[in-house]
């Protein structure tokens, strides 16, 4: 009998060390207004938490709202993650309001601390503007209707829902847990997490698992997503769009000042980014093609270093953009910088080669011209002025002799275009 209860004993000791095998529960935190900098931020902290093999993400929220596109893409992300989101309303005093209301409705399990509210979700104008009433009732509907589906899917008040942006109704979070439009109200984060644990929810097959918290693992905001919250405000996105255009259309009727081309197609890849017309990556090989473009514009085209900076600047950031800390192809600054500063002092180093060889061949031009003999070809009437032939090419001259067409002049200098002369005595 013993025999038997020891490797018993011994299976059910390596079952039960299996099952509690290390778990954890990747967090992030919102403090912003919802924009392509956040949309960008939940994309690459899913991916992490699915590398890392995470059971669930981990959201602090305290946001007043944001852009309804990317509203949307993150809820279209969190009804298609195979992670569940757990999303908190903290600290004490925060609150999600307008587009962070809608968000905590997709999240698998959502709650607040004690003393935060939830709700006004009504659409506005971002310029603060009254909205026309065709467009307000249109823009209401249909986030009504789209909201009843995602509180439908998630099993929360339906009323609530749909005051929130008819209505533009907030409450507290104590008030939403009663309505039952959020799940849990916590003393503190680590009362939520131990609260949201082991619930039931329903992933996109539709298939009910319990939501599992292990150790936290935090996932910060890096410079990627500094630089996008700047950029991505939508008013500063659309002044961003109209600015660019006009340094550009500076840069087409002015050709030759640099600096608005310049700023302006950096600037426009920026809002493009801003206005979810390209994605990060994208909008990140997009900045290094724009750099290099400007690097080698500047071997060619004599700007003072302005392409040149331009085009490191443009390559700095398109690699921040192009790789971040949420994929395998991780690329730390120590790489970046000096990869960024070689490819720049060897622009520069070319560049400034060029322009010496062609400073060389311009005095070498002249001096070829001071050694041969030119032959008037017409003057004005004092025979100051007018122009000659010298080495088969036509030039414009000026002369303190009084010269006659036919007769031979020595070059003695050149001003731009034009040639100083005097008589041939030979």
């Amino acid at each position: 009998m013993m025999k038997l209860f020891v490797p018993v004993l011994l299976m059910l000791l390596l079952g039960t060390k299996v099952s509690s095998a290390a778990t954890c529960t990747l967090a992030i935190t919102i403090n912003e207004a919802i924009t392509a900098s956040t949309t960008d931020y939940l994309e690459r902290a899913e991916k992490r938490a699915l590398e890392n093999k995470c059971d669930s993400i981990f959201v602090r929220m305290n946001t007043p709202g944001g852009s309804l596109m990317s509203t949307r893409r993150i809820v279209e992300r969190m009804l298609a993650s195979k992670v569940p989101y757990l999303c908190l309303i903290t600290p004490r005093g925060g609150h999600a309001g307008s587009a962070g209301a809608i968000i905590l409705q997709a999240c698998h399990v959502n709650g607040g601390v004690i003393a935060t509210n939830v709700g006004a979700a009504t659409p506005i104008l971002g310029t603060g503007e009254k909205m026309p009433d065709d467009l307000r009732n249109k823009m209401i509907n249909d986030i009504v209707s789209w909201l009843e589906g995602v509180t439908t899917l998630r099993g929360r008040d339906l009323k609530f829902s749909k005051d929130i942006v008819t209505e533009a109704k907030s409450v507290s979070s104590a008030k939403a847990v009663e309505s039952k439009a959020l799940d849990i109200l916590a003393e503190d984060e680590a009362d939520f997490l131990k609260k949201a644990e082991g619930r039931k929810v329903l992933m996109q097959d539709k298939a009910p698992i319990q939501v599992v918290v292990g150790d936290l693992r935090e996932f910060t905001p890096d410079t990627r997503y500094q630089i996008l919250s700047f950029i991505a405000d939508p008013e500063f996105a659309y002044l961003l769009f109209m600015g660019s255009l006009g340094l550009l259309y500076v840069e087409l009727t002015h050709p030759g000042l640099i600096a608005p081309g310049v700023i302006g197609g950096i600037g426009l890849v920026f809002s493009m980014i801003a206005f979810h017309k390209l994605e990060v990556a994208w909008g990140g090989l997009a900045l290094i093609l724009l750099g290099i473009g400007f690097l080698i514009a500047e071997i060619f085209i004599p700007s003072f270093g302005i392409l040149g900076v331009g085009g490191l600047v443009s390559l700095f950031v398109g690699s921040v953009f192009l790789f971040d800390q949420s994929t395998g192809y991780t690329l730390p600054y120590t790489v970046i910088l000096p990869v960024v500063l070689a490819i720049g002092a060897v622009f520069f180093g070319v560049g400034y080669l060029a322009l010496k060889t062609l400073r060389l061949r311009s005095r070498d031009a002249d001096q070829d011209l001071k050694d041969n003999v030119g032959v008037v070809v017409s003057t004005d009437e004092n025979g100051h002025r007018g122009q000659m032939q010298i080495m088969g090419e036509t030039w414009n001259f000026v002369s303190e002799d009084s010269l006659k067409p036919g007769e031979p002049v020595n070059v003695t200098a050149r001003q731009g275009l034009t040639l100083n002369v005097k008589k041939n005595k030979e």
